[in-house]
């Protein structure tokens, strides 16, 4: 059975816990944990319960080993009002009906639910997807990502890369607006993600693009000549070289570590003191990636 990209992302989570030393991984744990809610939902940058950022406390908490209650979790998702969600808190969602799953059956059960057709909206319901566009490369990926987890095929996979290639500019990255002139970091992750499970991972001529958006401290930019590297930009692009089985130009280990906190999370920039469950999911994706 072929891992989809979300179960990629399990396991590279994993494989970063595994890196890490028992007290190491307790002090992430405890971190995450102090985002959690009584309703075992967790908060978003302004401390409120947030869909979004659910999904990264409970995928965080299962490779972690942070118990949560059952019954709890599925009257969150209960009380969710999904007719008023955007595309991405809508993937948000239905990934946190299958984590539930995972955490309440185990690992087969959780399979079992991931590749059997589960009813989802389609793609022209959203009255709101990123960038305003149902065809941009993080929009696909979004889009493409929860067909996977849900059991959904891709009907026309030449439609798909022909339509991504409207994004991609001549000097090898994707743009999530078309005619930019400007490639960013998302944009090209997202595509190569995309590309990479239709086609099997094989070289992508982005792939050389992407390994030049590295920095001498090991981070990666969110665009070409950007001054400060990032955690998102390093941790996605980290994570789909590996996809691909390809190898940054120098080691990311110190630019990671530089940005965990003694808190236990871990900050979007060398700049900032404050994280939260998303960067956390990031930090622990780069060191499984590296």
């Amino acid at each position: 059975m072929r891992d989809t990209i979300s179960m990629k992302l399990l396991k590279t989570l994993q494989k970063g816990k595994k890196s890490l030393s028992r007290e190491a991984q307790s002090r992430i744990a405890d971190f995450v944990s102090s985002q959690r809610t009584d309703e075992e939902s967790f908060r978003n940058k302004s401390g409120k319960p947030d869909i979004y950022y659910t999904l990264f406390g409970w995928m965080l908490s299962y490779v972690l080993g942070i118990r949560l209650n059952k019954d709890k979790m599925t009257a969150y998702l209960a009380a969710q009002d999904i007719e008023q969600m955007d595309l991405i808190h809508y993937a948000a969602y239905i990934r946190c009906r299958q984590l539930c799953d995972l955490m309440a059956g185990g690992m087969s059960r959780f399979l079992l639910r991931s590749f059997s057709s589960l009813d989802i909206k389609q793609l022209n319901e959203f009255e709101s997807v990123p960038h305003n566009d149902p065809q941009s490369p993080y929009s696909q990926y979004v889009w493409f990502s929860l067909l996977e987890d849900t059991g959904h095929r891709i009907k026309d996979k030449e439609k798909v890369l022909q339509s991504l290639s409207r994004y991609q500019l001549s000097g090898g990255g994707f743009s999530n607006l078309l005619n930019s002139g400007v490639a960013s970091t998302n944009a090209t992750v997202a595509a190569l993600a995309v590309i990479g499970e239709l086609e099997q991972y094989k070289m992508h001529p982005s792939i050389s693009y992407l390994k030049q958006l590295q920095q001498e401290t090991g981070g990666f930019c969110a665009v070409q000549g950007s001054p400060l590297p990032d955690l998102l930009s390093t941790a996605t692009s980290l994570f789909i070289l590996r996809c691909y089985g390809s190898a940054p130009i120098c080691s990311a280990a110190s630019f990671i570590e530089a940005h965990w906190l003694d808190m236990g999370g871990f900050s979007a920039t060398i700049l900032e003191e404050s994280s939260d469950v998303e960067y956390t999911f990031y930090g622990l994706l780069a060191l499984g990636s590296v």
